[in-house]
């Protein structure tokens, strides 16, 4: 039996009262004194029984029909079957469960986990449930099922939540397209989540298919106090002679109460060299500037931590600083000049120390002042217009070059071909042929840039630089030809020689040929062309966890990259040269093992992870939700209906107030003949 209105069954503590007035108006026979007993007519003792029977059943009648219109009220039905006729209706369910970094703030993952269960547990025989965990993207999956134990046991068995930022609309594009394979046309999306405010973009949009139903559940409701490290400003490389440089810190109170006071500190190589205490005030960010002071050249690791809130996730910021000796250049002057403008070694120097700050000492020699020794300290070695140092010069040159030592070559207007092919031959990476003067007004451009090379891909080439004479040169087999002017001539040109390496320009860097000095390309094209010739190509070393990187660059000529970070959960990461791709699993610094030079590679989160403000999960619901889809009703609701449905054509109720009536007919007649 069930009650379609179950709460009028209180009223059965009515049942009570007539047995209270029974209890309450029962008489006790008076004690009256009296000189004799002949005048008292005797009453027989089954008279006196037969009134007592007369009362209990009046009392009986009297609770029955209190009974009796409280069960009508109550309206009752009988339905043995009522349970599969609830579960008449076979559901299909995927579970999508949020496992971002804000979902690791308080005890937002164990209510999710909880709330995950319970779902499950809410399943009938015969539902079948899929789950999803995500954040920026789907991360696993548990296909449509109906074993619902294993379901249950993938959830218990889930890690705590990750560091990336949440994406609503991925997952739910995958829940839908699960459920158009699914078995039952009843087909529902329960996403268990805290609903990050920057989990759901303004622009893209998506819609569930017709049917599909959604329903949100909302894991944390309250206020949330965070402080977060939103970004770092350092320098990727520094000079070491660099006397203080200052880290950039920009702070922010990322939860829904303004968190104000904090410290920041800064340290290097595991060292704190710096700390401050700061306080927001009435803003909701600031920035911090830490200075700090590098003594030794190398590469260096860094990590701002911060300290004043509960939630320690996104309290760290980690970088990578190389600090770089300052590059030494031995400029070998073949043609110096009275006047300054036809002198190549002024407008070398001039590009590479200029006015600022630069990495570079230049030297410059005249080729009577050239001593071997200079080469010792010399990173690279810049010959300009000159075809013969000296036979002995020439033989420290070379084995300079063979033993790991660099050079650029530019033979200028005062060059002459066959000297310069005879000194130079071994090293230069192609022979002078001839001198190509323009006539008229006629020039030639730049043209061909292998814009992938490391030392020319930072620049920027226009048709600025116009060249009235170049030399003709025939490039060496083995030669990578780097630039070719318009006429198809080789420009700038680079070989191997031994372990180092020798760059070749085409023509003069004064302004006897060209007006390639007084252009904006020139600075950099120096810069870059010696620095890449002294130092390695500046690789990447700073990721957001959830970047799918390529370390093929790193493999070099090992066939396995070993990756550790100490005190991480996730301590050691391995790539191979068949798959050298990689995802961060969260922040932290990650050293290569086993390299001859320190190498490390920063890991810090997205700042949009940490925060914390939510959005209400109705503005989800009405973004996804199909127009076409009928609104589902809740459970309760749903067995309301049924058992109406159910209980219409009984009518119980009818035939317990007809009964009601005919007791109250034999009340009144009992009442009548026992009071009488």
């Amino acid at each position: 039996m069930s009650f379609l209105a179950p709460f009028f069954l209180f009223g059965l503590l009515a049942a009570a009262i007539p047995v209270a007035i029974h209890l309450i108006r029962r008489e006790k026979p008076p004690k009256i004194i009296f000189s004799t007993l002949r005048f008292i007519k005797s009453t027989t003792r089954k008279l006196i029984l037969f009134q007592q029977i007369q009362q209990w059943l009046l009392l009986a009648l009297r609770a029955a029909l209190i009974v009796l219109l409280v069960f009508a009220f109550a309206r009752p039905l009988f339905d043995s079957n009522m349970g599969s006729l609830l579960d008449a209706e076979p559901e299909s369910l995927v579970l999508l469960l949020d496992t971002s970094l804000s979902m690791r703030y308080g005890d937002r993952f164990d209510t999710a986990r909880t709330e995950a269960l319970a779902a499950l547990d809410r399943l009938s025989a015969g539902d079948e449930a899929a789950v999803i965990t995500f954040s920026s993207a789907v991360e696993t999956v548990r296909e449509l099922s109906t074993d619902i134990d294993a379901l249950r046991s993938f959830i218990n068995a889930l890690d705590s939540p990750g560091y990336d930022r949440v994406q609503f609309l991925p997952p739910l594009r995958l829940a839908d397209d699960l459920l158009a394979s699914a078995r039952h046309s009843k087909r529902r999306i329960q996403m268990i989540s805290d609903f990050q405010a920057n989990g759901l973009p303004e622009t893209e949009r998506t819609m569930l298919a017709p049917g599909v139903a959604f329903e949100a559940t909302q894991t944390s409701t309250g206020s949330s106090r965070n402080l977060s490290i939103s970004d770092v400003r350092s320098p990727a490389q520094l000079l070491s002679d660099t006397s203080e440089y200052d880290i950039l810190v920009r702070l922010r109170s990322t939860g829904s109460q303004l968190l104000s006071n904090g410290r920041v500190s800064l340290l290097i190589d595991g060292e704190t060299r710096v700390s401050e205490v700061f306080d927001l005030g009435d803003t909701s960010e600031t920035v911090i500037t830490l200075p700090v002071i590098f003594e030794q050249a190398g590469s260096h690791t860094g990590e701002v931590l911060l300290e004043g809130d509960e939630f320690s996730a996104d309290n760290s910021w980690f970088f990578t600083i190389d600090v770089l000796p300052r590059i030494q250049v031995l400029v070998l002057n073949g043609a110096p000049s009275a006047n300054w403008y036809d002198d190549e070694s002024h407008w070398l120097v001039l590009a590479l120390e200029g006015r600022g700050e630069t990495p570079f000492d230049v030297q410059t020699v005249a080729r009577d002042e050239f001593e071997a020794s200079m080469l010792a300290e010399t990173d690279v070695l810049v010959v300009l217009n000159m075809d013969d140092p000296g036979q002995a010069a020439m033989a420290q040159i070379e084995r300079f070059i063979e033993n790991g030592g660099t050079a650029f070559l530019a033979p200028g207007d005062q060059v002459n071909a066959e000297r310069f092919n005879s000194r130079f031959g071994n090293i230069a990476p192609g022979q002078l042929l001839q001198t190509e003067l323009m006539r008229g007004n006629d020039y030639l451009l730049l043209a061909e840039i292998e814009r992938r090379h490391p030392a020319l891909r930072p620049l920027e080439f226009d048709w600025t630089a116009r060249f009235e004479g170049i030399w003709s040169v025939q490039a060496k087999p083995e030669t990578e030809v780097l630039a070719r002017f318009d006429n198809a001539m080789p420009a700038l040109l680079e070989s191997s020689v031994g372990a180092g390496k020798v760059m070749m320009f085409a023509s003069a860097l004064d302004l006897s040929w060209s007006n390639l000095p007084l252009q904006g390309l020139f600075v950099p094209l120096m810069h870059e062309s010696l620095r890449y010739l002294v130092q390695p190509e500046s690789r990447q070393s700073a990721y957001q966890v959830g970047d799918i990187i390529n370390l093929q660059a790193y493999l070099d000529n090992e066939t396995e990259l070993l990756l550790s970070a100490p005190g991480r959960a996730y301590q050691q990461l391995r790539v191979d040269a068949s798959n050298p791709s990689l995802t961060f699993p969260g922040p932290g610094l990650f050293r290569q093992e086993g390299s001859e030079a320190q190498r490390f590679f920063a890991v810090n989160i997205d700042p949009a992870a940490a925060e914390l403000l939510q959005i209400d999960p109705a503005l989800l619901h009405d973004r996804i939700i199909n127009p076409e889809t009928t609104p589902q009703q809740t459970e309760q609701i749903r067995t309301q209906q049924l058992m109406q449905e159910i209980e219409q054509p009984q009518r119980i109720w009818w035939w317990i107030l007809i009964l009601v009536t005919v007791l109250l007919a034999a009340e009144t007649l009992i009442a009548n003949r026992t009071y009488r």
